[in-house]
């Protein structure tokens, strides 16, 4: 089985598979105060509530676009399920032809995004993750990254009209039947959520006039399914794109993970040595 996170600056997700088949899939809260053990113990419940054993795990492979709870992390999957992960960017490349000036400034989680959507819905492409963040990436019609747009998500953008104006109360994000609001709450509802889908439907019509027609979109993160609603330009919503390129580059690189053994064994065969020489 593989075990394949997404660790984002919201939720951590972990989805387990059994060779192309999602088994089942949870979210913790991404935050660096949690402990290696408390998150390996969240992991070991799930597979036990799934009727799995950790130890039956073959590979761990993650994507983070969070430096400061990947130490923990790490720890817990080598303590609770005897495997070494493979880090997405650091020990393993996604494959893509990266076109950014700088390579490196691209969110990995954007460029495994990409992976999974070329394969499911071709080229040129636009993927559209709309999440703590919504971010834009645009594939070309040979596969190759192109580069994209970023702005703040929708929760992000509302949390901050809250704190910034004093009168203006926190409202659920949802879109109310008429554009003109008749109170404070729908007005700013209406305005969250049209505003969003208007900023999304510019940002792709542009983009797509830049690579020269249109091409399918597909929506992904948190908000995605919603949003895609309200957007005509959105052809395709895909809530576990991230996971399934992450499990896609595991199987583009198997010889790498196979060539390296599961932790659990690498402590029997030293207990096994010792014995020996006792």
């Amino acid at each position: 089985m593989l075990l394949a996170i997404d660790v984002g600056n919201t939720n951590t997700v972990f989805g387990i598979y059994r060779e192309k088949e999602l088994i089942g899939s949870f979210r913790l809260s991404t935050t660096a105060e949690r402990t290696s053990d408390e998150i390996g113990m969240q992991i070991h419940l799930y597979y036990t509530f799934l009727g799995l054993q950790t130890s039956d795990t073959d590979a761990v492979i993650i994507a983070s676009v969070v430096p400061p709870v990947m130490y923990t992390l790490i720890n817990a999957i080598r303590k609770y399920v005897g495997v070494r992960p493979f880090i997405v960017g650091k020990d393993i490349d996604t494959g893509l032809t990266n076109c950014y000036d700088n390579p490196k400034e691209v969110g990995i989680d954007r460029l495994v995004n990409a992976v999974s959507a070329v394969e499911k819905y071709g080229c040129p492409l636009i993927i559209i993750d709309i999440g703590t963040a919504t971010t834009f990436d645009v594939i070309d019609e040979n596969g190759a990254y192109r580069g994209g747009a970023i702005f703040p998500g929708i929760k992000v953008a509302m949390e901050a009209l809250f704190q910034k104006a004093s009168k203006l109360p926190r409202v659920d994000i949802v879109r109310p039947e008429k554009a003109i609001g008749t109170n404070t709450v729908m007005s700013m509802q209406s305005g969250a959520v049209r505003g969003y889908a208007g900023a999304i439907q510019g940002i792709v019509r542009e983009m797509m006039d830049e690579i020269g027609g249109k091409c399918n979109v597909v929506a992904t993160g948190g908000m995605g399914r919603m949003m895609a609603e309200y957007c005509d330009t959105i052809t395709d919503v895909d809530a576990n794109l991230t996971l399934t390129g992450l499990r896609m580059i595991y199987e583009a690189n198997r010889e790498k993970f196979s060539a390296v053994k599961p932790i659990g064994k690498l402590i029997a065969s030293a207990e096994e040595e010792i014995t020996e020489q006792m």
